[in-house]
């Protein structure tokens, strides 16, 4: 009967025949999973849009928080206009007709305080921090 013994070939002469050193490597150099992991964060995508929904006249959810510079969409879920107005002035989407979504975009940290023009009694507030 034949028997096949493999030859012993030393670590360090197959990583140096193969170029394998900064695969073997886990103190850096090359492309290693910390690398890849920090170049995948920088290509994230921006934070979503917060969202508030108009329905059976009244806004939802009540206060909501978001980060200055975030967007805020206003929902329609109703069967008539609405209006997403700041009482100071900051932001006014018009009429936003059943079934359509506006957007609103607040740069400066604050707390605002918001209604319907059409419907006054349907008030809301967004707090915003910096």
């Amino acid at each position: 009967m034949l028997s096949w013994t493999r030859p012993f070939v030393p670590l360090a002469v197959f990583v140096a025949a193969f170029g394998g050193a900064a695969a073997c490597s886990s103190s850096g150099g090359g492309t290693s999973p910390t690398t890849a992991a920090s170049s995948s964060a920088t290509t994230a995508a921006p934070a979503t849009a917060a969202a508030v929904t108009i329905k059976n006249f009244s806004f939802s959810p009540t206060p909501i928080t978001v980060k200055a510079g975030q967007a805020v969409t206003v929902t329609n879920q109703d069967t008539t206009d609405h209006t997403f107005t700041d009482s100071g002035g900051a932001f006014d989407t018009g009429h936003i007709a059943p079934g359509t979504s506006k957007t609103v975009t607040l740069a400066k940290a604050g707390t605002y305080h918001y209604h319907c023009n059409i419907h006054p009694t349907m008030t809301g507030e967004i707090d915003v921090s910096g």
